[in-house]
């Protein structure tokens, strides 16, 4: 079949069309070209509101000017995805670059002071095992705990406890817990064993403090004795460092511990913590003896020392706070803890740091969490340029804000090597102090007296030394009276007793 050429009329009518057509589309691109450009000038003004913030004197000006700055990005992102001819990975690209360099600035411009017992948002992208999730914490798994203890008048005393005189202990213990939570929690995980059990005995042991000791012998955030430490792996690693006081090691060691008492004790949590705090050879015995009747019989309570019938229930009842917090109106601290690492650009101590960090969303500073992130360090030590530091977000943003640069930065230096001693001062004359005697002179006339103009800055003691006198002859010539022994310039002093 062979293609016949449209008529005239067609042809005159398309060639018109696209005429028409041609200008139209044109105005389109460049309005779509123009509109793309407005939104690159509006990327490009916000990264340099960024930067610029970034040097900012005050941090709470630069956390608020940091976080607007982003949020302008994230709207001009917005709005390329709706743009004809706008590349939104283009534009994705600086704010995504930014937003990596950037602690949660949500948490840094917070004032409220609280969150909800895991606060999803700073776990968003750390590599943290599902159990540490308030969900799942609160899901049928995680009630695994619930249904595995007794919630008994004891355990209600222990909840008593915590929530009053012992508050205090229990909010330091979740706030430091949650720096330390991706480095403990995946042990328990591994071993089927619930996280708010993790949390009740590092409460009740330490509070989660990693350099707590207790007058046995124990060490660490939970507590292990030298010789069942050895038994899990914990000690001296060859270094002169003990890792019982490694949160993830000893965390690790906890749970073998537990899981082998658990084994023996018919799954009982209240008898495995009874032999983790009373010892795990009284635990077994009375297991055996009673029959494997539970912890709360009255003839297996009483074969345990006071210590451990205190004990028990007041880890479960930490336990059952980390799972319940809001049933008790209990609001979490407000933990930024995504991790993150800081390589010092010049030498600093813990201290050093602790003081140039400033405690910006924290009440009592960041010490504890770097003694608790990186506990081979001595807090006064001074560690070496380029030594890499386990931290958080915040604490990172936080050293190159204060520490690395600036006025924060020399005061901390200046508090370091402030000295006491260069405090103290003398009032007066100092008195002679002993020297050993000079060697003797040859023999030479000695005349029968000498006279000493006194000149402007002198001092009796001064003359004393200059000329070899004794002082108390010296003063006894001139009646000088102790013990400030007056003088004034053009007074001429009688030298009796002079070298």
């Amino acid at each position: 079949m062979s293609l016949r050429p449209l008529p005239l009329i067609a042809t005159l009518s398309l060639t018109l069309l696209a005429g028409l057509c041609a200008p139209a589309a044109q105005a389109e691109s460049k309005r779509d070209q123009a509109a793309v450009a407005v939104l690159q000038q509006r990327m490009n003004a916000a990264e340099k509101r960024y930067r610029d913030a970034m040097l900012a004197v005050d941090e709470e000006a630069a956390a608020n000017a940091t976080k607007a700055a982003l949020a302008e990005m994230k709207g001009v992102v917005d709005a390329c995805a709706k743009q004809r001819g706008c590349s939104v990975e283009t534009m994705l690209a600086t704010y995504e670059r930014l937003l990596l360099a950037t602690p949660q600035f949500d948490d840094l411009v917070a004032e409220d002071g609280n969150a909800d017992p895991i606060d999803e948002s700073d776990l968003d992208d750390v590599d943290v095992p599902d159990s540490a999730s308030a969900a799942s914490l609160l899901s049928e798994e995680g009630q695994r705990f619930v249904k595995m203890v007794q919630f008994n008048p004891a355990v209600q005393a222990g909840i008593r406890r915590w929530l009053t005189d012992m508050r205090p202990s229990l909010m330091d213990s979740y706030e430091n817990y949650r720096y330390m939570q991706h480095l403990m929690s995946p042990a328990f995980k591994q071993h089927g064993l619930p996280e708010a059990l993790l949390f009740g005995i590092m409460a009740k042991e330490s509070n989660g403090k990693v350099h707590a000791g207790s007058r046995a012998g124990a060490v660490g955030p939970l507590q292990f004795m030298p010789a069942t430490g050895r038994r899990f792996g914990l000690g001296n690693d060859g270094s002169g460092f003990d890792t019982r006081y490694d949160p993830r090691a000893s965390a690790d060691a906890a749970a073998q511990y537990l899981t082998e008492r658990m084994a023996q004790l018919n799954n009982s949590i209240e008898l495995s913590l009874a032999g983790y705090n009373g010892g795990e050879g009284r635990a077994l015995r009375v297991f055996r003896e009673t029959g494997g009747r539970s912890f709360w019989d009255v003839d297996v309570y009483n074969q345990f020392p006071a210590e451990t019938k205190d004990y028990v229930p007041m880890v479960i009842a930490a336990a059952w706070l980390f799972l319940h917090p809001k049933d008790y109106g209990i609001r979490w601290p407000r933990v930024s803890a995504r991790p993150a690492t800081v390589t010092l650009s010049q030498p600093a101590s813990l201290y050093q740091l602790t003081i140039c960090l400033g405690n910006w969303g924290s009440r009592d500073g960041y010490l504890r969490a770097l003694r608790n992130l990186n506990p081979r360090w001595e807090p006064g030590q001074i560690l070496p340029a380029g030594t890499a530091l386990n931290a958080t977000t915040r604490i990172s943003w936080l050293y190159r804000f204060n520490c690395t640069r600036g006025k924060r930065l020399e005061l901390a230096q200046q508090l370091m090597t402030s000295d006491v001693r260069s405090a103290l001062v003398r009032v007066g004359d100092p008195m002679p102090t002993a020297v050993p005697p000079p060697p003797a002179a040859p023999a030479r006339a000695v005349t029968k007296q000498k006279t000493y103009k006194v000149q402007r800055g002198d001092t009796l003691g001064g003359i004393a030394r200059k000329l070899r006198c004794d002082i108390g002859d010296l003063a006894k010539a001139n009646r000088l009276k102790k013990p400030k022994y007056a003088i004034k310039p053009g007074q001429t002093l009688k030298l009796d007793g002079c070298g």
